[in-house]
C-alpha cells in the first residue's frame, strides 16, 4: 500500500471514531438533562391569550364551530386533563377534541420526563359519543386506570386517576 492511501485510511479512522465520541456524549447529555418541559409549556402560556383574543373576536357561528363539539357537549363532560402527581404536577391541558399523546417523546402533547414512561406511552382520544377513551401504547412499564393495567382502550370515568410511571392524570370538568 502507498503511503498517501495509508495516511488517507488513518484519518478516515480517526473521524470516524470522533464521530462516535460525539453522539455517545450527546446520547449520555440528553439521558442526564432530559427535556425542557417548562420552555415548552411557557410558550403554550404565552400563546392562550393570543387564542383568546382570536376566538373572542370570532363570530357566534365560528366559535361554536372552534370548540369542536358543534353543541354536542355532555352535560357531564370533561373539559380539561389536569396532571395531578409527578414532575409536571399542576399542569391542565384544555380538552378540544383533539388526541393526546403521553410520553417521552418531544412530540407528544404532555412530555413525561419520567424513567418509566416510553417515548410513545399513552393516548387519550374523545370517541363518537363524546366519551374520552385512554389506550396504551405498548408500553414497557404499563398504563393504569384505577389501579387496574389497560391491555384494551378504555373509557375514563371523571376524576378517575390514570398512572404512567410516576404521572398521575385526571379528566376534570
Amino acid at each position: 500500500m502507498s503511503e498517501l492511501t495509508l495516511t488517507v485510511m488513518r484519518l478516515g479512522f480517526l473521524a470516524v471514531l470522533w464521530l462516535f465520541v460525539i453522539v455517545a456524549v450527546q446520547v449520555i447529555r440528553s439521558d442526564l438533562f432530559g427535556t425542557r418541559v417548562t420552555q415548552r409549556g411557557a410558550r403554550r402560556e404565552a400563546a392562550r391569550p393570543q387564542q383568546a383574543a382570536r376566538q373572542a373576536a370570532a363570530p357566534p357561528q365560528q366559535r361554536g364551530q372552534q370548540s369542536g363539539g358543534g353543541g354536542r357537549q355532555r352535560r357531564n363532560a370533561p373539559t380539561k386533563l389536569v396532571v395531578t402527581e409527578g414532575t409536571l404536577t399542576g399542569t391542565t391541558v384544555a380538552l378540544q377534541g383533539q388526541t393526546i399523546t403521553l410520553g417521552r417523546a418531544h412530540d407528544s402533547t404532555i412530555v413525561l420526563d419520567d424513567d418509566y414512561a416510553s417515548s410513545r406511552h399513552a393516548r387519550i382520544y374523545p370517541d363518537r359519543d363524546g366519551q374520552w377513551i385512554v389506550e396504551d401504547l405498548g408500553s414497557t412499564n404499563g398504563t393504569y386506570l384505577d389501579r387496574s393495567r389497560l391491555t384494551t382502550p378504555t373509557p375514563i370515568p371523571l376524576g378517575a386517576p390514570i398512572r404512567i410511571g410516576k404521572t398521575v392524570i385526571e379528566l376534570r370538568k
